[in-house]
C-alpha cells in the first residue's frame, strides 16, 4: 500500500478518454482502488463533486462519494446527498437520498433516490416546490419523477398539490419547463363563476415549435352563456419585419341570446398585424440608400361582444362601435417623404356600412425644409391625394395642396426675432357617382379653391441663470390675415351656403371641409424654471386670440396652462380656457401626481361646457373625476385603488379596490371591480351593462407565474345592477 501526506492530493485518472481528477487530503490506493479522504473533490466531464469520501475503481470506472455529497454542473444547478456512484465507463449516475436546486427558476427537488444516465434523471418518491425548503409555503408531491438537463423539462407522475400540508388538487401528470425557453403547452387558466352566464373556464394552449412562429389557442366555456374559441398566430418572417393574426368566434346559448335582446347569437371578428422596416429593399430586391416601412392593422367584426368575451377581465379591454383597418406604407429620405395611407371604417350601429367614407387610398407627398438667402428664406411643399370612397352615394378625389414659405430675421442683437410667412394652399375635387339629392346639381361639378393666408409675428426670448434655478421667458405675438382667393365650379356655388355653421351637417357641404382663414392677432406668453442639473421645475404659458371681424373684435378663449414639479416625487398640472362672451369657464383640467413612501397617486378632473343647451344625443357639461392609487407597503403587501365618476350624470363609471400580496414562492391578491361594459342590441343601440367582479390572483411560481401581477386567475361575478 502506497500514501500520501500533503495538504491536497491530486489524481488524474484516463479511462476510455475520460479524464477524472480527484483532489483530496488523504489518498490511499491499492490495486486498481483509490481510497480518498478529506475535502475529496472530483472534476468530471463539467461536473464538480465533492464529499467526506470516495472511491474509484480504474478498472470498472466507478466512482462513489459518501457523506456530505455535493454536485455542481456549471452554474445551473446543485445536487445534494449522502452517497452518490457514477459510472464512467456507462455514463451513468446515481444519488441517494437526491436533493437537487435549479438556480434559474430557485426550483428545488427532492427524492429517495435518482437514476441518471446523460442528460436524463430519473427520480423516485419526492417532493418539488419553489419556496423555503424548511417550511415550503405550497409543495408538489410525486411518486416519481423524469428531468431532462438540456431541455430543462421536469415531469411529475402521480402529483398531489399541498398549500402548506393541505391536499389542494391531484393530476396524475404534470409537466413544466424550468427555464424561459418557448416551447408548446398548456398556459395558466383562468376561472370564474357568474349568476348570469354560469362558471366560466379559459385554458390556453401555446404552440411553439419554431423559432419564427407560435400559435396560442383559447377556448372557453360559459355553461350558461355559450362556447367559443379565440386564436393568435405570430411569426417573424425576415429580421426587419413580424406579425400577427388574431380571430374568435363565440356563439351565444339560445335563452341567454333571446333573454338579452342581444343584435347577434354569434360574434366573431379578426386582426391582423403586419411592420416591415425595409420593405422596398427586400421586397423588391434594391439597395435604396432612404428608409422605407410598411404596416398594416386590419380589424373586423360583428359586434362589441367580440372585444368583451375575449376575456374575463373587462375593465382591461376597450371596446367601441366603430373599428378601422389601416394600410400605412411610405419611403423617406433626406430631402422627400412618399406616403401612401387606407383607411377603412365600420360602423357597428349600422346594418350596412355601403354608405360609410372611406379613404381609399391617401397618397402624400412631402419635401423637406429648404432655405435660401442664407437661411433668412425657408419652405416646404406638401401634397396630399385623398380617395374618399364609398359603395352609394356621392365620392370625390380631393387634393390638397400647401407651401408654406417663411422670411425670418432678427434686430437689437438677436433679441428680436421677426418672421412673415404665407401660406400658398389649394384643394381641386373631382366628383364621381350620384348624389344623394338629385334635384340639385351643387355636387356634380367638379371644382378648385387657391389662395394664401398670411402670418407676421414678433418674438423674443430671455435667458436668466441663478446659483440653482434658471429662468426662461419667452413673449411672442402673430397676425393673421386673408390673401388672395379665386374659387371654380363646386367651391363658387357651395361657398357661401357651406360658411353658415347651421348648415355643417347639409349633405350638400358633406365633402367641403375648407375652413375660413380668420384675421387675428395671438399673444404668447410662456416661461421655464430649470434646476442646477437641467432638469424642469416649472413651464407656464399664456394664450390669447383676439378675432377681427367686420363689425368689431371678438376675444377668443384666453388659454392658461402650467406644469409645476412641486417636489421631486410631487407635480401639478393645469390647463384651463376662459370664454369671455360667456364670463365663464369653456374648459378646466386639473391632474395631480404624487410618487413617495410606496404610494403612486394620481388624480384628475375634467370639467367642459359647450354653451350649447342639452339634447337626447349631446351634453352641454362635460364633468368627470378619475383617480388612481396604488401603496406598496412592504415588499410583500401592495394595494390599489380606481375610482372614477361622472360629475355630471351623476353616475359612478368605474371602481376597483384590491391587494396583493407577493413573496418569493407564491402570490395571493384579490379585487372588487364595477365597470360600466358596453352591448350591442337589436335595435342597433349600444347599451351600458353594470357588472360587479370579484377577481381572485393565485399564482405558484413559478408554474403558474406570468410576469403579469394583475392577471387573474379566478373571477367571481356579483349579480348585475
Amino acid at each position: 500500500m502506497f500514501k500520501l501526506f500533503l495538504l491536497f492530493i491530486t489524481l488524474t485518472v484516463l479511462y476510455a478518454n475520460e479524464k477524472v481528477e480527484i483532489y483530496a487530503t488523504k489518498v490511499d490506493t491499492k490495486d486498481s482502488v483509490v481510497h480518498a479522504t478529506g475535502d475529496v473533490a472530483v472534476v468530471y466531464k463539467g461536473y464538480y463533486l465533492s464529499a467526506s469520501k470516495a472511491i474509484y475503481d480504474k478498472n470498472s470506472g466507478e466512482l462513489e462519494l459518501f457523506e456530505n455529497v455535493r454536485a455542481n454542473q456549471g452554474d445551473e444547478y446543485k445536487l445534494l446527498g449522502n452517497y452518490a456512484k457514477l459510472n464512467i465507463k456507462n455514463k451513468e449516475k446515481s444519488f441517494q437520498p437526491f436533493y437537487m436546486l435549479e438556480k434559474e427558476s430557485r426550483v428545488w427537488l427532492s427524492g429517495d433516490s435518482c437514476e441518471a444516465k446523460g442528460n436524463d434523471f430519473d427520480i423516485q418518491s419526492g417532493v418539488v416546490s419553489g419556496c423555503d425548503p424548511s417550511d415550503p409555503l405550497w409543495k408538489i408531491e410525486f411518486s416519481s419523477s423524469d428531468y431532462n438537463t438540456q431541455s430543462k423539462w421536469l415531469n411529475l407522475y402521480n402529483a398531489r398539490l399541498y398549500i402548506y400540508d393541505i391536499p389542494v388538487f391531484y393530476t396524475p401528470w404534470f409537466g413544466y419547463p424550468l427555464d424561459k425557453t418557448r416551447r408548446t403547452g398548456l398556459l395558466k387558466p383562468s376561472f370564474g363563476v357568474s349568476g348570469v352566464e354560469g362558471i366560466y373556464y379559459q385554458q390556453p394552449i401555446y404552440i411553439a415549435e419554431s423559432n419564427a412562429w407560435d400559435l396560442e389557442l383559447t377556448p372557453q366555456i360559459r355553461t350558461k352563456r355559450g362556447e367559443g374559441i379565440y386564436s393568435t398566430f405570430r411569426f417573424v418572417d425576415s429580421d426587419v419585419s413580424k406579425g400577427s393574426v388574431r380571430a374568435g368566434y363565440f356563439k351565444e346559448k339560445n335563452d341567454y341570446f333571446t333573454t338579452n335582446n342581444l343584435a347577434n347569437q354569434k360574434h366573431y371578428g379578426y386582426n391582423i398585424k403586419y411592420e416591415n422596416t425595409d420593405v422596398i429593399n427586400q421586397w423588391f430586391g434594391v439597395k435604396l440608400e432612404g428608409q422605407s416601412g410598411l404596416y398594416v392593422d386590419g380589424n373586423y367584426m360583428n359586434d362589441v361582444d367580440y372585444i368583451n368575451l375575449s376575456t374575463n377581465e373587462t375593465i382591461n379591454v376597450s371596446t367601441t362601435t366603430q373599428v378601422l383597418s389601416r394600410i400605412n406604407l411610405f419611403y423617406n429620405t433626406d430631402e422627400n417623404y412618399f406616403g401612401s395611407y387606407f383607411k377603412h371604417y365600420i360602423d357597428l350601429t349600422k346594418d350596412s356600412n355601403d354608405d360609410t367614407l372611406q379613404q381609399l387610398p391617401t397618397i402624400h407627398y412631402h419635401h423637406y425644409l429648404e432655405t435660401l438667402l442664407d437661411d433668412h428664406i425657408t419652405y416646404n411643399v406638401d401634397i396630399q391625394s385623398n380617395n374618399i370612397h364609398r359603395e352609394v352615394n356621392k365620392k370625390v378625389l380631393q387634393t390638397d395642396f400647401n407651401i408654406p414659405v417663411s422670411l425670418h430675421t432678427s434686430i437689437f442683437n438677436e433679441y428680436i426675432d421677426l418672421d412673415y410667412t404665407t401660406n400658398l394652399y389649394a384643394q381641386h375635387s373631382a366628383f364621381s357617382g350620384k348624389g344623394q339629392d338629385s334635384a340639385h346639381n351643387y355636387d356634380s361639378e367638379n371644382g378648385y379653391i387657391a389662395r394664401n393666408d398670411n402670418v407676421v409675428s414678433v418674438s423674443t426670448q430671455l435667458t436668466k441663470a441663478f446659483d440653482t434655478l434658471t429662468h426662461v421667458m419667452g413673449f411672442g405675438s402673430s397676425y393673421t390675415f386673408k390673401g388672395a382667393e379665386t374659387t371654380d365650379g363646386f367651391y363658387s356655388y357651395n361657398k357661401a351656403f357651406c360658411k353658415d355653421p347651421a348648415n355643417a351637417n347639409s349633405v350638400r357641404c358633406e365633402f367641403y371641409g375648407i375652413s375660413e382663414v380668420k384675421e387675428e392677432v395671438k399673444l404668447d406668453f410662456s416661461q421655464y424654471v430649470y434646476d442646477a442639473l437641467g432638469n424642469q421645475k416649472l413651464y407656464h404659458r399664456l394664450s390669447q386670440t383676439i378675432l377681427y371681424t367686420g363689425i368689431g373684435s371678438t376675444k377668443g378663449d384666453l388659454e392658461n396652462e402650467l406644469e409645476y414639479q412641486i417636489t421631486d416625487h410631487l407635480g401639478l398640472y393645469n390647463n384651463m380656457f376662459y370664454n369671455h362672451k360667456q364670463e365663464k369657464f369653456s374648459k378646466i383640467y386639473n391632474s395631480l401626481v404624487y410618487n413617495d413612501y410606496g404610494f403612486d397617486l394620481g388624480l384628475s378632473h375634467l370639467y367642459r361646457d359647450t354653451f350649447i343647451p342639452s339634447t337626447t344625443t349631446t351634453l352641454q357639461y362635460t364633468d368627470y373625476l378619475t383617480t388612481s392609487l396604488r401603496y406598496k407597503y412592504s415588499k410583500h403587501y401592495s394595494y390599489h385603488f380606481a375610482y372614477d365618476y361622472d360629475l355630471e350624470l351623476k353616475q359612478k363609471k368605474r371602481t376597483e379596490v384590491g391587494f396583493l400580496y407577493s413573496k418569493r414562492c407564491w402570490d395571493f391578491g384579490m379585487k372588487y371591480v364595477e365597470n360600466n361594459r358596453p352591448i350591442l342590441d337589436r335595435t342597433g343601440n349600444t347599451q351600458g351593462i353594470k357588472e360587479r367582479y370579484i377577481y381572485f390572483t393565485i399564482s405558484l411560481k413559478p408554474f403558474m407565474s406570468t410576469g403579469n401581477t394583475d392577471s387573474s386567475l379566478f373571477a367571481y361575478k356579483l349579480p348585475d345592477e
